[in-house]
C-alpha cells in the first residue's frame, strides 16, 4: 500500500474507524472512495485526471514488466485529444506493437474505477469490442494485468470472470463493469456503455462490423459515453476505419501515424513516423524494424505487403490472394518526371472502353524506351466528388483531376469517338502504331475509330478471358520485373493496380478482375494491353527488305 493510502488525515477521527471509506474530499463528488490510486487525482479535466491515474499503474508484461507506466509523447497527445471536451470518438492509427491496446486498457481501468470524472456515474459500463473473442481478449488481459499490479487491498475490490463471459466488476466508487464482446451487434442492443474500445477496427468483417459499431455508438449517447477506435491501417480507402480517418464526423479526434506512400520499406525516418514508440522504449526497436523491413524486401510478395500494412501502417492489402502486381513491384517502375524516357519509336495505345457510366481509360507505351503514360475519363454526371463518395474513395478522383490524370467528357456517358480523338491528341500529332482493345466491344471501337479519324490505324483485338488475358498478364509482369516499364508517379495507376487481382483457373491461367465491386481497374487493364502488345512487337524479328534483282 502506498504512503498516501496509509497516512491518517489530520483533524477529528473518522466516525466509522480507520478502515472506513475515504470521504468525498478526494474529488469523487460524494461517492465513497475505496481505491487508493484515486487519492492523487485532482481537478475536473478528464485528460489530466487520466494521465495522473495512468502514471500510478505498472506495466503488466513485456521486457519492462513491473516498472511504473510511463507514457510516450504520442500517447499523452492521444489521451488529451480523445478525452477533450466535445469529443465522442477518439481514433488512433499506428503501427503494430506501439501499445495502443495497452493504452486503451489503461484508460478503460480509469473509467472502470471512476477516475476520469470528478463526479463519476454509478454503474459504469466498459466494452472491449473486436472482430472475435480472442482479439478482444487482448485488451481484457491488459486490464487484468494492470489490476494484478495494484495493492492487495485494491485488488480485493475487483471480481474477474474468465468463463463463458470475460468480465471485470468493480465494487467501489459507484461500481462498474468491463466486458468483452465480439462482432455481433445484436448481443449489445439495449446497452449503455460509458466507454467502448473498438480494437483493430480495420480487421472487422464489413457487415458484422458495421452492425456492432452502430449498436455501440447508439448506446454511447444514452450516458454521454466515449469510444476509442484503434487499429493499424486498413488495406484500402473503402474500409470503414479508413472512412473514419479520412472523413471524420463532428466530435471526432483523429491521430494517424502513417508515412507518405511510395517510400522504401526500410526507410528509417518513415518507419519511426509509423512507430513513434520505437525511440521511447515501446515495442520494436529501430534496428529491429530496419532489419525486419530488409527481410521483407528480400522475401517480397505478401510478406512485404504485410510488413507495409502492419509495421509501416500503410494502406496496403496484406492478403495472400493473387494480385496482379504488389505495391513494391509497381513502385519499382516509378521514376521522377525528369528521369522519364523520351517518347521515341512506335507507340502502342491500349484502350479499355468503359460502359455507360464507368471510366474509360487509355495507356500509351513506347516499347523502345519503356515509357508508359495513362489517362482516365469519367462522364460529368455525377460529379467527381459524388462519384468518389459513392465508390468509397473520398476525394481521390478530384485529386486525379487536379493532377491531370483524369478528365471529364460528356454528360451521363463518355462519347467513344470524341474521347478517342481527345486521347490521341495527347500524342502531339504522332499517330499510334496500333491500338489494342477488347474484341467484345468490336462495333463500338470501329465507330469510335472512324469518328476519331483513326480508321487506318491497325487495331489488335484482345480478349480479357483466360486465353488472351493470361498471355497479356504474363507479358506485362515480365516487362515490369525486367525493368522495361518506366512511369511517372500516377495516382490513377496506383489506384487501379491496388484494386486489380487475377483469377486463376485449374490450369494456372490468369485473367484480370476487380478486388472489390466498386474498384476501378480500367487504367490497369489498358496498361496491360499496351505493354503486352509492345512486348510482342519487340519479340518479333524485323523483316529485312528483299533484294530486287535486275
Amino acid at each position: 500500500m502506498t504512503e498516501a493510502a496509509t497516512k491518517r488525515p489530520r483533524g477529528r477521527p473518522r466516525k466509522n474507524g480507520p478502515n472506513a471509506p475515504v470521504s468525498a474530499e478526494a474529488g469523487t463528488g460524494g461517492l465513497s472512495l475505496q481505491f487508493s490510486l484515486l487519492k492523487k487525482i485532482r481537478g475536473k479535466n478528464r485528460a489530466n485526471r487520466a494521465l495522473a491515474f495512468l502514471a500510478q499503474l505498472r506495466i503488466p508484461e513485456g521486457r519492462t514488466a513491473g516498472k511504473p507506466l510511463k507514457l510516450a509523447g504520442f500517447q499523452k497527445r492521444f489521451v488529451r485529444g480523445a478525452l477533450a471536451d466535445g469529443v465522442m470518438v477518439g481514433l488512433l492509427s499506428i503501427g503494430r506493437g506501439n501499445a495502443k491496446t495497452a493504452l486503451s486498457a489503461g484508460l478503460s481501468l480509469a473509467e472502470l474505477v471512476g477516475a476520469l470524472d470528478a463526479k463519476p456515474q454509478p454503474k459504469r459500463e466498459i466494452l472491449f469490442a473486436a472482430r472475435n473473442r480472442d482479439q478482444a481478449k487482448t485488451a481484457f488481459n491488459f486490464l487484468v494485468g494492470y489490476i494484478e499490479g495494484l495493492p492487495e487491498e485494491d485488488q480485493a475490490l475487483f471480481t474477474i470472470r474468465r468463463g463463458s463471459k470475460l468480465e471485470v466488476e468493480f465494487e467501489g466508487n459507484g461500481g462498474g463493469l468491463a466486458r468483452v464482446i465480439a462482432a455481433d451487434g445484436k448481443s449489445i442492443l439495449g446497452g449503455a456503455p460509458t466507454l467502448a474500445v473498438l480494437d483493430e477496427r480495420a480487421a472487422w468483417e464489413p457487415a458484422k462490423g458495421e452492425t456492432l459499431e452502430n449498436a455501440i455508438l447508439s448506446g454511447l449517447g444514452k450516458r454521454d459515453g466515449r469510444a476509442l477506435i484503434i487499429s493499424t491501417s486498413a488495406p484500402d480507402d473503402t474500409n470503414a476505419f479508413s472512412r473514419w480517418l479520412d472523413d471524420p464526423p463532428p466530435g471526432t479526434y483523429v491521430q494517424e501515424h502513417r508515412p507518405a506512400f511510395g517510400l522504401p520499406a526500410d526507410d528509417l525516418e518513415s518507419l519511426l513516423e509509423a512507430n513513434p514508440g520505437a525511440t521511447e522504449g515501446i515495442g520494436s526497436t529501430p534496428d529491429w524494424l530496419v532489419a525486419q523491413a530488409r527481410r521483407a524486401i528480400a522475401r517480397g510478395g505478401s510478406a512485404l505487403s504485410s510488413f507495409r500494412n502492419l509495421n509501416r501502417n500503410e494502406r496496403v492489402s496484406s492478403e495472400s490472394r493473387s494480385v496482379l502486381v504488389t505495391v513494391d513491384e509497381w513502385l519499382s517502375a516509378e521514376v521522377s518526371p525528369d528521369e522519364l524516357p523520351e517518347r521515341a519509336g512506335p507507340c502502342v495505345l491500349g484502350v479499355d472502353l468503359g460502359g455507360s457510366r464507368s471510366m474509360s481509360a487509355a495507356a500509351f507505351y513506347w516499347p523502345e524506351t519503356g515509357r508508359l503514360e495513362a489517362v482516365g475519363t469519367f462522364p460529368s454526371t455525377p460529379s467527381l466528388a459524388d462519384r468518389g463518395a459513392a465508390d468509397g474513395v473520398g476525394e481521390r478522383y478530384s485529386q486525379m483531376f487536379d493532377r491531370g490524370e483524369l478528365t471529364v467528357l460528356g454528360e451521363a456517358t463518355v462519347p467513344p469517338g470524341a474521347w478517342l480523338a481527345e486521347v490521341v491528341r495527347r500524342l502531339d500529332g504522332v499517330q499510334p502504331a496500333c491500338i489494342c482493345g477488347d474484341r467484345f466491344r468490336n462495333a463500338e471501337f470501329v465507330e469510335a475509330m472512324n469518328a476519331a479519324g483513326l480508321s487506318r490505324v491497325p487495331f489488335i483485338w484482345r480478349g480479357f478471358g483466360w486465353k488472351d488475358g493470361s498471355e497479356d498478364i504474363e507479358r506485362f509482369r515480365r516487362a515490369l520485373f525486367d525493368g522495361e516499364i518506366f512511369v511517372a508517379p500516377s495516382m490513377l495507376l496506383r489506384s487501379a493496380f491496388s484494386d486489380a487481382i487475377t483469377l486463376v483457373d485449374p490450369a494456372g491461367n490468369h485473367k484480370l478482375a476487380k478486388a472489390r465491386s466498386l474498384g476501378r481497374i480500367d487504367a490497369a487493364a489498358a496498361s496491360v494491353l499496351a505493354v503486352a502488345q509492345g512486348a510482342r512487337m519487340k519479340a518479333t524479328p524485323e523483316r529485312k527488305p528483299r533484294v530486287a534483282w535486275l
